[in-house]
């Protein structure tokens, strides 16, 4: 019996309560209409400790976390753009990461700015990927004025958009799929 594919969230906030967030959250309900379970890391419950402080190297939650890691068959990325790079928060979270959990393991970047569209936050995040040997897909997400990127109850009020994360996702799905079966 195939097993079911399993993807990772991955959130640049330290809670899932922000626009990366609700990202993610939008991403996992595509994905899971296509039957992939969909797992993500909450920092806010399971806060990770920043490497290299007393204790980190042995810290429960570094070792839930790269279980869940371990477990899946891709990642979701999704942080904002501060001061033209990933948050802390997302730069922590891939710095608990290393090969034993991602090589040949396939990663979609999103990345959201409060002004004008750009791709710095997702270059920097191509860079870690490719580094603990990860596979982007082509597909990547920038939203850009996201505090006008949703209406009231959270959805996508763009179009454009909306068409360009289904594409994210079924490239994700695609590459994945694939590598898999490669395996």
């Amino acid at each position: 019996m195939v097993r079911q594919l399993r993807v990772m969230g991955i959130c640049g906030t330290y809670g899932l309560d922000s626009a990366n967030g609700r990202m993610l959250e939008i991403v996992s309900k595509l994905l899971e209409e296509k039957g992939i379970e969909w797992v993500v890391w909450n920092n806010s419950q399971n806060p990770l400790p920043f490497v290299g402080e007393d204790g980190c190297w042995s810290h429960p939650n570094v070792k839930m976390y790269k279980e869940m890691a371990e477990s899946v068959d891709a990642f979701v990325l999704s942080s904002p753009e501060y001061h033209g790079t990933m948050s802390g928060v997302m730069k922590n979270s891939l710095d608990w990461l290393s090969f034993d959990q991602t090589t040949g393991k396939i990663f979609g970047l999103i990345s959201t700015l409060g002004g004008q569209s750009n791709t710095t936050t997702l270059n920097h995040m191509r860079v870690v990927a490719r580094w603990i040997h990860g596979i982007t897909i082509p597909e990547q997400l920038v939203v850009a004025k996201i505090k006008n990127a949703f209406d009231d109850e959270g959805n996508i009020l763009d179009d454009d958009l909306k068409v360009r994360i289904d594409k994210f996702v079924n490239s994700l799905v695609k590459h994945t799929s694939k590598l898999r079966l490669s395996e």
